[in-house]
């Protein structure tokens, strides 16, 4: 019908500028596809950082480079389902307020360079991010510098 809604002309966006967007979203969209993580997904995230190990901490799934924690499924009741990361602790306060939806912490978790993640709302590369960044700060220094040089060449 014409005048209806469904066949008014778009008036405030040019066709043109709403296709590229809409052809962008999709991209998008398959390039990252939605990501519901879990421990599965943590896990084949450090194949690419040397020396991370699977192991376990208080019978909860864990990851480790040189025998020290990196990331691990919190046994914390309160954070059920989340993963603790370690953070610089300078960085951590800014995690905790700019990425709010995804990064938090409990009592169990005060004083400590640690944050939890909220597995089903982070996004595939954050949690990439978030993984390698803990690698860093727990992996021996010589390592760390390796893997460093190594990437950015």
């Amino acid at each position: 019908m014409p005048g209806s809604p469904v066949n008014a002309p778009m008036t405030s966006v040019p066709l043109e500028s709403a296709l590229v967007e809409l052809g962008r979203e999709i991209h998008r969209a398959c390039r990252y596809p939605p990501l519901v993580a879990d421990w599965n997904t943590v896990r084949e995230i450090p194949s690419s950082l040397p020396d991370a190990d699977e192991s376990t901490t208080h019978g909860r799934p864990a990851l480790k480079v040189g025998g020290k924690l990196f990331a691990w499924m919190s046994p914390d009741r309160a954070a059920e389902g989340a993963l603790a990361v370690r953070v610089d602790p300078d960085e951590e306060q800014l995690l905790l307020e700019s990425r709010s939806h995804v990064c938090f912490v409990t009592p169990h978790y005060d004083g400590y360079p640690i944050v939890l993640i909220r597995l089903e709302k982070v996004e595939p590369c954050e949690l990439a991010e978030l993984i390698e960044d803990a690698w860093l700060l727990r992996a021996p220094k010589r390592l760390a510098a390796a893997y460093l040089e190594a990437s950015s060449t």
